[in-house]
This record gives C-alpha cells, structure tokens and sequence, in this order.
C-alpha cells in the first residue's frame, strides 16, 4: 500500500470510529454538572431538563452541584472531561464570558475548550436592597452612596458573575464605592441582604422574588431595556432618568455545553433535546414561573452570544479593575 494513502485511511477509520460511537450512545448515566448551588436559578434549570432527557435518551442523568470558585472550577471540570457525551455542564455567563478578564491564570479557555449545545434561560439581573435600607429607587440609592463611599456592602452571587460585574459597572458609571461580599451562589447571597448583613444585590429575579413577597427585599430595578413582565411596576435602570444610566443594560444568561471534541452528532442530538424540552408546555410554564424565560436555538447561536458578550464585557472589566486572583 502507498505509503501516502495511510494518513488517509487512519482519518477515515477515525472518522468511522467516531461515528459508530455515536450511534451506541448513550449506554450509561450522563453526570450534568451545574456551576450553581442547589436552590439557584441554575439549579431549578438543571432538574426538570435532567428529567426531560433521562426520559428521551433512556440513561439517567445526575445532577451534580459544583458552585465553588464562581462556576468556574465546574466548568473546568467538564472542560478537562472525556469529550464523550457522558459529562455536559450548565454554567453562566461569569465562567463563559467574564472569567478569561477577571482571573489571570484561567485553566480554560471556554470559547477552545467547550462545545456549546444550547442557551437555556436568559433573564434581567434585578437590584433590590435590604427592607431597612431607606431608598426606595436607583436615584436615591446613588444619592445614598455617594457621600458614603465604602459604607455599603452589596452581595454577588460569585466572583466574576453578570451579579458582580453589574454592580461594578453600576459604581463606575455613578461614581460611587461599595464593598463586594461575594458568596458560592444566589441563595446565600440573597439571605445575607434579607439579614441586612449586607445591604445590595444585583441578581437574577428567580431567588429575589420570594424574598420581595416576604417584605425583606425592596426592588429598584431591571437590568433589561424593557421592563420585566413578572415586576412590570419596577423600572428599569435606564429609566431612572440620570444620564450617565441611559441605556444601561446587563443580561444574566445560561446554557449546557459540553468538551470540547464532543462528536457533532452527539452535539446535535443533546441539543435537539432540550430544545425539545424547551417547547414543552409544562417545562416553559415551571421555568416561566420562575422568572426565567426558555431560550433555546441551534449551539451555533449560542457560540455567537458567548463571542459577543465577551466583547462586550471585555473593556468594561478592564475600565472597572476588577481582578480575582
């Protein structure tokens, strides 16, 4: 045989290899790591999907939790995985668009190292303050701060989340200082401003509504460029009518990836899927209910919002300083 028509057929068997594998997949469980805690917005995400694709594929699918280092140790985890369909990751917009300019020795790069299926949910951030914090909207809580600087502590759900990285561009666009105080996920965050230990929070409104009902949180404000539909009384920060806020706008977004090298066929099948599940009346009703709005779409798509958010938010952490280290 030509020596020159091996590599040829080594590829070939590869690709044939690669595509018998597909077919047989999936065999065993399926891990879905989620980059949250349970009882986060991720979380109420990651179990009726898990559900829905147990049903679909005939394997189970086990959720597994992994909030630690603001999502970006999950994210690793599956980023250094076998790419062989039987680990996928639900993580956010921090780990995938905000960490390669926050951290200076990211062990991934998420735009090489994972392989996205599909965005699932996107939602405003919503700011709310501690009841016993006497503002009642985003123009009197810049008053507040102002001649205060450092006497407020906001709350983030992790270092380097959209809930950190909106208060930062907030405080840099007003001129102001608060403390960030950043916990392993939205619940404890949340509780620490109900407490009053902490006085701000911009998160997404899933873990803040129950909170608001309760009397314990008062909500300012949206971070979309239109109200959101379940708070249609509160404004958005654009709307607060100071210039430097005009056109102010801060999406909290989220979706299932995979590694890197995952076969295609694998890829398109997880992704029809949820997608799949996404269409599903009862699956929009629980996440709609929620605060959060089902988003779907082909992975390509959700390449391209990972590229443009990470343009985007490039220069605004560069202008804010802020670093993890």
């Amino acid at each position: 045989m030509p020596t020159l028509h091996r590599p040829l057929i080594v590829l070939l068997g590869l690709v044939l290899a690669g595509s018998t594998f597909a077919q047989s997949w999936p065999s065993r469980p399926i891990r879905f790591i989620v980059s949250a805690p349970a009882g986060s917005s991720l979380d109420v995400i990651a179990r009726p999907l898990g559900d829905k694709l147990k049903d679909a594929l005939g394997q189970p699918v086990v959720v597994e939790n992994r909030p630690a280092a603001g999502g970006t140790q999950a994210t690793d985890a599956v980023a250094k995985s076998a790419p062989d369909g039987y680990t996928i990751l639900l993580s956010f917009n921090g780990p995938l668009a905000f960490a390669p300019f926050l951290y200076p020795r990211l062990p991934y790069d998420p735009q090489k190292d994972l392989a996205p299926i599909v965005v699932t949910t996107t939602q405003p951030n919503l700011l709310a303050v501690s009841s016993d914090l006497q503002v009642t909207s985003i123009r009197e809580l810049v008053a507040w701060m102002k001649p205060r600087p450092g006497k407020l502590n906001y709350a983030s759900v992790g270092n380097g989340s959209s809930s950190h990285l909106t208060m930062e561009y907030l405080k840099l666009l007003t001129g102001t200082f608060a403390v960030h105080i950043p916990f392993n996920g939205a619940p404890p965050a949340v509780l620490s401003v109900a407490s009053g230990d902490t006085q701000a929070i911009f998160t997404v409104p899933t873990v803040i509504l129950p909170q608001v009902k309760a009397g314990k949180l008062r909500p300012l404000a949206v971070t979309s460029k239109a109200r959101y539909a379940l708070l249609p009384d509160v404004p958005t920060v654009a709307e607060s009518g100071m210039k430097e806020l005009a056109g102010f706008e801060a999406i909290a977004w989220n979706g299932i990836l995979a590694p890197a090298g995952t076969p295609r066929e694998i890829v398109v099948r997880l992704n029809a899927e949820f997608n799949k599940a996404f269409a599903d009346p009862a699956i929009r009703q629980r996440l709609q209910a929620g605060g959060l709005e089902p988003t779907g779409g082909p992975p390509e798509a959700f390449a391209r919002l990972m590229a443009d958010e990470a343009a985007k938010w490039a220069p605004i952490i560069k202008r804010t300083g802020a670093r993890i280290d």
